[in-house]
């Protein structure tokens, strides 16, 4: 670990380094402006930072691999990015869960279903596109623009200048407070661009840093110089996400944090602040990789309940539904993108009648594969809940 000094007036851990710089403005209130990464003296790996590091490497490993030997991996990509942008807008402050999500996208009506759910639209769409962008762009100030850019676009954020670098001053404290009583004031606007820029360099030079300490680094700077109006938070959880893919690290992109943070919510705080206060990288860092390690246990056990419950239920739909098995193993690997259905879209993947696939419908929701949602007699949804439920779930207590 880096080295660490004893402040001998008053007995306190003091970290030998500089962070940057709190610097009093014309109107009176005082603003943070970093210095560049890499920290300086530089970060030196090794005790209980070197044992995370290691430990977070291996298990991204191996959630990698995990990822691999499931039969459709998209798929299971395409539900847990649903689940990061459910996590990554609550902490933002929305109140859409995924179900919701997932019954908006079935086109499921209903009048107490949270209005902010297309907050959690435009976060899927910009994590796509980015990672869709990144065979072309490289992580850059004008990748992270357009990304938030599509984060803002029509949803609660819409008319705080989405894609566009903050021209006034903004701040961090609790709900309602001014300026004065901020807990923390970014840097003024007209250092915004030389601090992001400063950023981007860091990102696309190639060093000596592990990628993950790298990442902790890049992840922590661009939430302390804030660049935007609205949006911060979410742009930094996916920058996390941009930068392992983009280095090969990982093949999906399955590695999100914001569950971490949710929990650990006035820690994570207080580890950014820790940084501008007093220096304080390395407990920044060993957060940071706690995070690594413990997500990466989760997604790992998460693709092994999938592949268990896959196998269950193909052997029900083989045993049970007799020559309807065909169809049924059809509708089954359907639901692993669709977990909400309707007998009309059935029919259609099916190539049936409607009263056939209804039939087959109803064989599986006898088999408790499916289970219907409305309670009406018309206009039905089916639910693949055995799936949607390992990604509400929280993690077992022996991966806590």
């Amino acid at each position: 670990m880096a080295r660490i000094y004893m402040d001998e007036t008053s007995d306190k851990i003091v970290s030998p380094y500089v962070s940057g710089r709190y610097i009093r403005q014309s109107t009176g209130y005082s603003a943070f402006i970093p210095n560049p990464l890499p920290p300086d003296p530089p970060i030196q790996i090794a005790g209980e930072l070197q044992h995370l590091l290691s430990q977070a490497d291996r298990s991204l490993g191996r959630l990698d691999g995990s990822i691999q030997t499931l039969p459709h991996p998209d798929l299971f990509v395409a539900m847990y990015v649903r689940k990061e942008a459910v996590l990554s807008s609550q902490i933002e402050g929305t109140q859409s869960s995924l179900q919701d999500v997932l019954a908006a996208e079935a086109k499921v009506l209903s009048s107490d279903r949270p209005k902010d759910v297309g907050d959690v639209f435009n976060y899927v769409h910009a994590m796509n596109d980015g990672l869709d962008r990144l065979s072309k762009l490289p992580v850059s100030v004008r990748l992270i623009r357009e990304i938030h850019q599509q984060l803002l676009a029509g949803g609660r954020g819409s008319r705080l200048t989405p894609g566009e670098v903050r021209t006034s001053q903004n701040w961090i404290g609790p709900s309602g407070c001014t300026l004065a009583e901020a807990t923390y004031v970014p840097p003024p606007p007209h250092e915004v661009p030389q601090a992001l820029g400063d950023l981007e360099k860091f990102i696309n030079t190639d060093g000596h840093l592990p990628l993950l300490i790298k990442i902790g680094l890049i992840h922590a700077q661009f939430e302390t110089i804030h660049p935007f109006l609205d949006g911060n938070g979410r742009v930094g959880r996916l920058l996390i996400t941009f930068l392992l893919c983009e280095r090969k690290v990982l093949l999906k992109p399955v590695l999100y944090l914001s569950y971490y943070f949710k929990r650990h919510r006035q820690t994570y705080y207080e580890r950014l602040q820790a940084i501008r206060d007093h220096g304080q990288w390395e407990q920044w860092l060993i957060f940071f990789l706690k995070g690594v390690h413990e997500v990466s246990q989760q997604a790992t056990e998460t693709a092994r309940r999938i592949l268990l419950l896959r196998e269950q239920h193909r052997a029900m739909i083989t045993d049970h539904l007799g020559r309807a098995a065909g169809n049924g193993h059809r509708i089954l690997e359907y639901l692993y993108q669709h977990p909400i259905i309707t007998v009309n879209e059935i029919q259609k993947l099916i190539g049936t009648t409607y009263a056939a696939a209804n039939t087959v419908v109803a064989r599986l929701a006898k088999q408790g594969i499916v289970h219907e949602m409305t309670g009406h007699s018309r206009n039905r949804r089916f639910m693949y809940q055995d799936y949607i439920s390992l990604f509400h779930e929280d993690p077992s207590p022996q991966m806590r």
